[in-house]
């Protein structure tokens, strides 16, 4: 507790906190004269300042345990459900299940008292939208938002009325009930957080393109709720040991693309810096090496949609991941983390027009485009200088293994510029289609797709259709398990065209919607994040149909004597590849695979393009 010889606990809700009885020092009149004080100024050092005459409210677990510990799930949905009852601007809602058993959260907070998004959006509000907790033993932003929430409820701080906030208290719940002080080892506090994985063990901050988990199901319906302009989801660093307190990721500009690229690029991220600074922080891009020392410099992160940042990019929104350095005390890294989402208010405010317009008119463009990007490469020649606050790096023996170890001095800070690496270049468009067609047989794209409220619909009756496909000629599965999947990457792979036929119930996407971006990087197959590369369509990758050799080998001899074109085919590829020439097996397999007896559905990617 910040002042332990009072017993602020015993006067708390029931619930909120727990204490044993010998935590309970003696009463005096005195005592209970300052407890008002006390709430009034409960809070570590630069938390929110009054605003007027602020109401009476208890401090959060993290400020009654003097910044040593972060507040549990029971106690963070408490704290929230007590704001709550005191304001008719915070309303608490469920917002959907998640693997825990326990439902997630959404906070709703406007000067107006409105809990609508949708209302919200009609009278022009900004919508900010704060996701904590995604990591649990990242828990920074758990008790900084709810000091944030408690400061604007008790009128230290004030919203501008042209902006509302929609929080999510804790995001994985399970990894938070999984609590230990042994997760993380190398972080500087608190005293014992929660589990990374999820209660089945997933990484959550790779599941928003999957949706695997019941938390990213309940997210995307969240999200789409909310509709952010602004999106933030709080985090805390690995890596490095430098003296700056936060770093921060931004939705990589080239990769967003567009007007909203550019605004990211020429105002909202040097805007941040700017407002950061003036609270007194040497904000830094999120320290993206992993292989040398940063003085080295390092490229911008560039996150696919499966993370967080990622997947809202997709749809329209301004999306930040900030990174508290792991090494830091733990309340600094908290006041860090208020201070910057105080900064987030603050810049969407003053540039609340301008950030409207960007949006729409990044809609627009992605309405009209002819062409997407479906990936990128980094461009080493182009690079910016940006001022680095380091501790000087070195080697020594380990006292583990004997060889050489890297070690961070911290008693020899310097200041150096160094380069960092933030140009893109698109290296792989798609032209865009006039729509998709999915066969219905593919239910768990077709559920996801919904689940992201993509515009589609089930033809009335049976089709035929031209359309464009991909057959895929060669690919990698990666052997090692990832998040529940393995990863596919495409080597090659043709186009084809054809008219198909189509039942009634498969289902029409059309290119002509606000979700044309997101439409594009899952369904096309060689997008960073595609349900390809998730393997969704592994099923086409197995051959279904065969032969006996022994049965096939008069059938083809006769099928080959019949069809000139294919012995010239033949004879070609014995020529080319010597080890084909010798195999029999081989030679029988390729006759077979140009044969109307091979089954046209394998390795024919199952998704079709309508072009005309």
């Amino acid at each position: 507790m910040l002042f332990p010889e009072y017993n602020v606990l015993a006067l708390l809700p029931q619930g909120l906190f727990t204490f044993k009885s010998t935590d309970m020092p003696r009463f005096r009149l005195v005592q209970f004269a300052l407890l008002p004080v006390f709430l009034f100024c409960s809070g570590l050092p630069g938390f929110g300042q009054s605003a007027g005459r602020p109401r009476q409210l208890p401090p959060t677990p993290f400020e009654q345990s003097n910044g040593r510990q972060t507040a549990t799930y029971a106690q963070v949905i408490a704290y929230y459900e007590l704001l709550d009852k005191a304001s008719t601007r915070l309303t608490l809602k469920k917002a959907g299940p998640t693997d825990s058993g326990f439902p997630l959260h959404i906070a709703l907070y406007s000067n107006d008292g409105t809990a609508d998004p949708a209302l919200w959006h009609r009278k022009g509000k900004l919508v900010i939208l704060i996701n904590n907790g995604i990591h649990p033993g990242e828990p920074d932003g758990v008790d900084a938002t709810m000091a944030l929430l408690r400061d604007l409820v008790a009128g230290r701080i004030t919203l501008p009325d042209n902006l509302a906030l929609a929080i999510i208290p804790l995001y994985n719940i399970g990894g938070a009930l999984n609590r230990s002080p042994y997760f993380r080892v190398d972080q500087n506090g608190p005293d014992a957080f929660g589990s990374r994985g999820s209660s089945a063990y997933y990484d959550l901050n790779r599941d928003f393109i999957k949706s695997d988990s019941r938390e990213a199901r309940s997210f995307t319906e969240i999200f789409h709720w909310v509709d952010p302009e602004v999106f933030v989801d709080n985090h805390v660093s690995n890596g490095a040991d430098y003296q700056h307190v936060m770093t921060l990721i931004c939705s990589q500009h080239d990769k967003l693309g567009g007007a909203m690229g550019r605004f990211m690029k020429n105002s909202f991220e040097p805007g941040m810096y700017r407002t950061m600074k003036e609270r007194g922080y040497d904000l830094i891009p999120y320290v993206n090496n992993f292989e040398d020392t940063p003085v080295s410099g390092w490229p911008e992160f560039l996150e696919g949609p499966r993370f967080s940042t990622g997947y809202a990019s997709l749809w329209h929104s301004f999306a930040f991941m900030p990174e508290t350095h792991m090494l830091k005390p733990y309340p600094q890294r908290v006041k860090a983390s208020y201070d910057l989402m105080r900064s987030f208010i603050d810049f969407s405010s003053r540039n609340h027009d301008s950030i409207l317009e960007t949006r729409s008119q990044d809609i627009r463009e992605s309405l009209n485009a002819a062409r997407f990007p479906l990936q990128w490469t980094l461009d080493k020649s182009q690079y910016s200088e940006l001022l680095f606050r380091g501790f000087e790096a070195g080697y020594k023996a380990s006292e583990v293994s004997g060889l050489s170890r890297l070690y961070y001095d911290r008693n020899k800070p310097f200041e150096k510029m160094v380069k960092f690496y933030n140009t893109y270049n698109s290296s792989l468009f798609v032209q865009k289609p006039r729509a998709y067609v999915l066969p219905q047989g593919w239910w768990k794209v077709a559920e996801r797709l919904q689940l992201n409220k993509v515009v589609m619909k089930q033809l009335k009756n049976d089709t035929t259709i031209k359309v464009e496909y991909y057959q895929l000629l060669g690919y990698k599965s990666n052997p090692r398990p990832f998040e529940g999947h393995h990863l596919n990457t495409i080597d090659s792979m043709k186009t084809e065209s054809q008219e198909m036929h189509f039942r009634k119930g498969d289902w029409w996407i059309p290119m002509n919607q606000p979700a044309n971006r997101f439409i594009a990087e899952v369904l096309e197959p060689q997008a960073m994040d595609s349900y390809f590369t998730w393997n969704f369509f592994d099923p086409i990758l197995n051959q279904k149909e065969g032969y006996s050799a022994y049965m096939f080998e008069d059938t083809a001899a006769a099928y080959l004597k019949s069809n000139a074109a294919l012995q010239v085919l033949l004879q070609e590829k014995r020529n080319s590849d010597t080890a084909f020439a010798k195999s029999a097996s081989r030679q029988l397999d390729f006759v077979f695979k140009n044969s109307p007896w091979y089954e046209p559905d394998h390795n024919r990617y199952p998704v079709f393009r309508v072009m005309q």
